[in-house]
């Protein structure tokens, strides 16, 4: 899903070409996107159905997501596969097909804050899985009042997950942060470069910051935030973004 214009078409083609590599058997490609302008062509671009957003709607949260579940152009069918624009496929993902779960979602990556005050860990929408003819009802909830469901939840994740009809999680080391799981801790990021992908991950996350094509270039630039961050070009992601054909920001 792509809108707006903090992903640019790169991120889609880039994704489209690691899935294709990973995945054995036909598949289907859809970007539900406002703008399909470079796309590769052999990706199906389906226009995001009416939302009735204020640009916050579309600035902040991820929302927009929740089009998947509508009965729309797309006409999806099957076992479905949603993944973030930034997001990196690190190995096979027909497994990823055979969870069931309506929908399996990536189990919250905990925070140090989280640890101490013993937090619920929630369900985060990066990476999911649904059957097509299930989970309308989560669009047709949120479509009869866009307003009183973001009024009710912080994030569309947390709308999902409440109106889940059989929730479940990936295996932790499936889906990976980079941020909580491969990054030093904050001080110890100055020094120590990220670990590298586990040979059992099939998807390394990126969420919040830093984004994946922050960390391709190699030009010592600082990515991250706040406290903690690192500096320059992480190898394996800047490997990635140009062998499935992205463009090197230097």
């Amino acid at each position: 899903m792509k809108w707006g214009s903090l992903y640019g078409p790169d991120y889609v083609n880039v994704l489209f070409r690691a899935v294709s590599a990973h995945l054995t058997g036909a598949f289907r490609f859809v970007c539900f996107t406002d703008d399909p302008a470079g796309i590769d062509e052999q990706v199906d671009c389906v226009r995001i159905p009416e939302m009735s957003l204020d640009d916050a709607g579309w600035e902040r949260g991820g929302w927009p997501k929740l089009s998947v579940f509508a009965e729309c152009d797309a006409d999806l069918t099957g076992r479905c596969l949603f993944i973030d624009l930034d997001t990196i496929i690190t190995g096979s993902l027909d497994e990823l097909f055979d969870l069931p779960g309506e929908p399996v979602m990536i189990r919250e990556w905990p925070r140090l804050a989280d640890r101490l005050r013993k937090r619920k860990h929630f369900g985060a929408s990066g990476i999911f899985a649904w059957n097509a003819d299930r989970l309308h009802h989560v669009w047709q909830n949120f479509a009869a009042s866009p307003r009183r469901a973001r009024e009710g939840f912080r994030q569309e994740q947390r709308f999902l997950e409440h109106h889940a009809e059989n929730l479940q999680f990936w295996p932790e080391d499936w889906v990976i942060s980079f941020k909580r799981t491969l990054m030093a801790p904050p001080l110890l990021d100055r020094v120590m470069a990220p670990k590298p992908v586990p040979p059992t991950a099939r998807i390394l996350a990126f969420h919040g910051d830093p984004r994946p094509i922050d960390v391709v270039p190699d030009k010592g630039q600082r990515w991250g935030k706040g406290w903690h961050y690192g500096r320059g070009a992480v190898p394996y992601v800047r490997d990635y973004w140009l062998r499935y054909g992205g463009e090197d920001p230097g």
